[in-house]
């Protein structure tokens, strides 16, 4: 459950909707604790997935390379196409 906070009487005051719990709000409070990141896992294989892939000559509209690499992979039920990724 999270407390509400709302007027009291003499000041604002931290209040369950639940229950009766009541808590005055005396001084201000800062205080912040962000969480860790997750690390997060290459799904397509990481760099090595990317060594023998297909290619074909296609100029890149950002970096102008002259080649585009691509690969398949089932990432849906086997009823479904297969997605393509580009590099």
């Amino acid at each position: 459950n999270v407390l509400i906070v709302e007027e009291g009487q003499k000041c604002m005051r931290f209040a369950c909707n639940t229950c009766p719990y009541v808590h005055s709000i005396t001084r201000k409070v800062n205080y912040r604790k962000f969480p860790k990141l997750k690390e997060v896992d290459d799904v397509l294989g990481g760099a090595k997935a990317w060594e023998n892939v297909d290619s074909t000559p296609e100029t890149c509209p950002t970096c102008g390379h002259l080649r585009a690499y691509f690969m398949q992979i089932q990432t849906r039920s086997a009823d479904e196409p297969m997605t393509t990724f580009y590099r």
